[in-house]
């Protein structure tokens, strides 16, 4: 099994001692990247939970700076002290709480005396507390708690603070003072030299009139910086002087430095002046001070790197970085540092021009996308060579490959700039690949503004090989005129696309070279339409190739429509369904099509097409659907609670589940259930061989594996067949819940079920029943066959009109 897919960018990373390496949390792990090529070339796996956490072990002399340390903490409640180099676990600290962050202060001491590197070591969390946060009576469930890592305890009887939640502590360089922001208060506590158990720390207390959203301290000064979700920033400094250093004044001599001395201090609170800038239009993230002390470095949702000069003012930018900034980290050598992005990058940057010289890119975290769609058909595109395509917030295509964990490349669809958090006009709506991944269809659309000037664009891409850039072929505007595109097909072996729509029609796409009659020479490559079919005006929903493509399968709202691709001919109609269809797919070279239908009465449909009718079915809401070589096929599903009961012990929170058939059998092959169901997908992709090793002669490593991505882009890879999977299986009990019907075709689709003939029954045969005579047409009927009525009861009317009526004289 393969997993990747993991967040970045979920805690700050850190630097060795070096700068050669970047340790980044990366869900339960931490990943050691190289920061000359940005691979990574190493992992910290033993956590069971989100690390939070990741700490260095800081170099005393010059000497000591290969070595490699590290503490770790984690929301499953422990701290672990490694040696990254190995990678190796060598000691570990449960705390029994949640963990949200960790400092180390004696780390960070400029001078280690002989005695302080024999006392104990402690360690300041910010933890949660369960018995706060499940007592709902309690308002706060974040603590300020002090570790022993020497012997292994959390000191019970200190708690520094509480706070409605867990807070991010951010410590000093000197390692001389941490802090905590809350609410509209900055709290700041002072180290001691020497700590033990019993070791009180002074607290001072720093006030806004604004939420205060991070912090920062100077190298060397009693500087301290914070910013506002308004996008201020507030510098105190000298703070400290009374609650740290114990310095007293008069009376008139207070009064004489409130007045005079104490310049946009609030209150009562000990700094001897405060300052206030402002630039960012939204909140501050990222608060750091440079190495020197110069210059204070801020970022917030615009994506732009602010330099400030601290004795004047002055800023200047790092612009275009194209997502909101998270983390700002410096390192050892002072012309490295690094920037963490929103978008799951983390970008190396050479100081002082701030010149971007690496990146690592992670998969592209999921958006909010301002058009919902029902499905996650044409969001995902995988190649069979397990490259993922998925849309960007910046209207780009990122392709990520499964096997190696990391991007491949990144297609900009939409000429614009993103300008993080402004209001979303353009969007990339559908992705489509061949099967080879040479071919890419995108279509782009402009929102209406108040329901005025919207536009679509179809867009066919192309490269040579796996390893080039896409290059944009062909650009149609408004290619089904003012109506939305459902879906779009590659053709499985031949240049040809399809694109349904639902204002009623679909159209064939086909790629034409144009030549050079002079020098014959390949000009350019374009897309034309080559047909349109339409079937009673219903809107076209979806569409999907046989695997030799030799037929076309476009669903025409609720039945699924069988054309010649090449003729454009009609073939023939089947079924129909209560919902129209959003997704179609034959299963390999069997006779059977799946159907996916959503709404308030979300459908699974397999149907026959020898005898063109529903085989089976099933009521489950289908996110995806993906089908193997072998004729099988695979469905991911999200479970509501009905579901969940048949046997809700096995789900334990799941909300998905994956489901392997057989087109003929109704009855799940395999089947896993799986957390952040929605806004998943699924697919089958080829075996890479240079990554897992050639198993194509055996029966248990077939040619293909099931890729499964969640809805926060965390994917795994693994074998259909292996029944040693670490996934959540469930038993064959569970099928009852699911089944809704089996199809009727032939005889019983008309007539209905024959009733069961019994030869050995020899109960009397119950008599014919009489016609009667009052209101005949109601129960004329209703006798055996053998005893109809005579036509003169039948039609009396109808019979007397072919006689001729005489008149009789009277005599």
């Amino acid at each position: 099994m393969i997993r990747g897919g993991k967040s970045l960018v979920s805690s700050s990373p850190a630097f060795s001692n070096d700068a050669t390496k970047l340790l980044v949390c990366t869900g339960t792990t931490v990943s050691i990247f190289s920061t000359a090529t940005a691979l990574q070339i190493g992992e910290l796996e033993g956590h069971l939970a989100l690390v939070t956490s990741v700490i260095v072990e800081p170099a005393v002399t010059s000497s000591s700076k290969k070595l490699c340390f590290c503490w770790t903490a984690s929301l499953d409640g422990t701290m672990r002290f490694w040696d990254f180099s190995v990678p190796e676990l060598i000691k570990t600290v449960d705390v029994k709480l949640p963990i949200f962050s960790m400092v180390i202060p004696r780390f960070l001491r400029q001078q280690v005396q002989n005695d302080d590197k024999k006392s104990d070591l402690y360690a300041y969390v910010s933890v949660e507390d369960i018995e706060g946060r499940d007592n709902p009576n309690k308002s706060s469930s974040g603590q300020i708690r002090k570790c022993n890592l020497t012997k292994s305890h959390l000191i019970a009887a200190l708690t520094l603070a509480e706070t409605p939640t867990p807070e991010l502590i951010t410590i000093s360089p000197s390692g001389k003072f941490f802090a905590i922001c809350s609410k509209r208060k900055v709290f700041v506590w002072e180290t001691s030299n020497k700590e033990s158990d019993r070791t009180t720390l002074k607290k001072l207390k720093l006030h806004h009139t604004k939420n205060f959203t991070a912090v920062a301290f100077h190298e060397s000064e009693r500087i301290i910086a914070a910013g506002d979700y308004t996008g201020r920033i507030l510098i105190w400094r000298g703070f400290g002087n009374k609650t740290f250093l114990g310095e007293s004044v008069s009376a008139a001599g207070k009064m004489m430095i409130d007045k005079e001395g104490r310049p946009g201090v609030r209150g009562n609170d000990d700094a001897e002046s405060c300052s206030t800038w402002h630039w960012h239009s939204s909140e501050v993230i990222v608060l750091s001070f440079s190495s020197d002390g110069a210059y204070l470095y801020s970022g917030g949702k615009e994506g732009v790197l602010v330099v400030w000069q601290l004795d004047t003012g002055k800023r200047k930018f790092l612009p275009r970085i194209g997502s909101p900034l998270l983390y700002y980290i410096k390192s050892s050598d002072p012309t490295m540092s690094s920037i963490s992005c929103a978008d799951n990058q983390i970008h190396l940057l050479q100081m002082p021009a701030m010149n971007i010289l690496k990146s690592i890119a992670g998969i592209k975290l999921p958006f909010a996308s301002p058009v919902t769609k029902e499905g996650s058909s044409g969001l995902y595109a995988f190649s069979s060579l397990g490259l993922l395509a998925l849309r960007t917030e910046n209207y780009c295509v990122q392709f990520y490959s499964l096997f190696d964990d990391r991007e491949s490349l990144e297609v900009r669809v939409c000429e614009r700039n993103h300008q993080p958090g402004d209001d979303v006009t353009v969007m990339v709506a559908l992705i489509a690949l061949s099967l080879d991944g040479t071919l890419m269809c995108t279509v782009e659309e402009r929102l209406p503004e108040n329901e005025i000037g919207g536009l679509i664009c179809l867009k066919f891409w192309s490269r040579e090989n796996q390893n080039e850039e896409f290059s944009l072929m062909t650009v149609i505007y408004e290619p089904h005129r003012d109506a939305g595109i459902s879906a779009i097909t590659f053709h499985p072996t031949l240049p040809m696309a399809v694109s349904s729509s639902f204002g009623g029609d679909f159209k064939t796409w086909v790629s034409r070279q144009k030549h050079n009659l002079k020098d014959k020479v390949h000009q350019r490559v374009s897309w034309t339409c080559h047909a349109v079919g339409s079937y009673k005006k219903k809107p076209m929903t979806a569409a999907s190739f046989s695997p030799d493509g030799s037929v076309l399968a476009v669903a025409a709202e609720t039945v699924i429509t069988l054309w010649d691709p090449h003729k454009n001919v009609l073939v023939t109609v089947i079924g129909e369904t209560s919902k129209y269809i959003t997704t179609l797919s034959f299963t390999g070279k069997s006779k059977f099509i799946v159907s996916v239908s959503h709404g308030s009465s979300p459908q699974l449909c397999v149907w026959s097409l020898s005898k063109l009718s529903i085989a089976w079915s099933y009521k489950l809401r289908v996110e995806a659907l993906t089908c193997a070589e072998d004729g099988s096929f695979a469905i991911f599903a999200i479970l509501n609670e009905t579901y969940k009961t048949v046997e809700g012990e096995i789900f334990l929170g799941r909300d998905g589940v994956i489901l392997i058939f057989n087109p003929s059998d109704p009855y799940p092959v395999s089947a896993w259930s799986v957390t952040k169901a929605v806004g998943g997908s699924i697919s089958f992709i080829k075996r890479n061989t240079d990554v897992l090793g050639d198993g194509a002669q055996d029966v248990h490593n077939p040619n293909e594996l099931l890729a499964y991505v969640n809805g926060d882009h965390e994917y795994m890879l693994f074998d259909h067949n292996n029944t040693t999977l670490s996934l959540q299986p469930f038993n064959r009990s569970f099928n009852s819940g699911l089944k809704e019907t089996a199809g009727q075709f032939g005889y019983n689709s008309i007539y209905g079920e024959l009733p069961e003939f019994n030869p050995m029954k020899t109960d009397e045969a119950a008599p014919a029943p009489s016609i009667p005579t009052g209101k005949p047409w109601e129960t004329i009927f209703s006798g055996s066959s053998h005893n109809l009525p005579s036509l003169v009861k039948l039609c009396p009317v109808y019979l007397e009109s072919f006689l001729e009526k005489r008149s009789v004289p009277l005599e």
